[in-house]
């Protein structure tokens, strides 16, 4: 969606606005970014960093990327307590409820 919005603007490149950042998806990024203070994920985020770059990307666009990619994570998390509250440990079954709805909305 990000390289059809730069297209359609006439640019040959994916500036950070282009990504399509829902509301709740940035509340989950922010979520992490809380958590990391807490626990020290950076690692994660720095693993990250290397495998998800666009190839029309600008810079700051590809250092959001990791940002995006556990804001993602974070929300499929909270995705299973909506499914099922006292949902613990999910099946497959549930796994592939919550990827439905993810494909669904993504």
């Amino acid at each position: 969606m990000a390289e059809a919005t730069a297209r359609a603007e006439g640019r040959d490149v994916i500036e950070s606005w282009d990504l399509p950042i829902t509301k709740g998806l940035q509340e989950c990024s922010h979520q992490f970014a809380r958590l990391d203070h807490e626990i020290e994920l950076q690692p994660i985020l720095d693993r990250l960093a290397g495998a998800h770059q666009l190839d029309l990307a600008t810079e700051e666009t590809d250092q959001r990327l990791p940002l995006v990619a556990v804001g993602l994570r974070v929300a499929l998390a909270r995705s299973f307590t909506i499914i099922d509250p006292k949902l613990v440990n999910p099946s497959t079954a549930d796994w592939q409820r919550a990827f439905a709805l993810f494909d669904l909305l993504l």
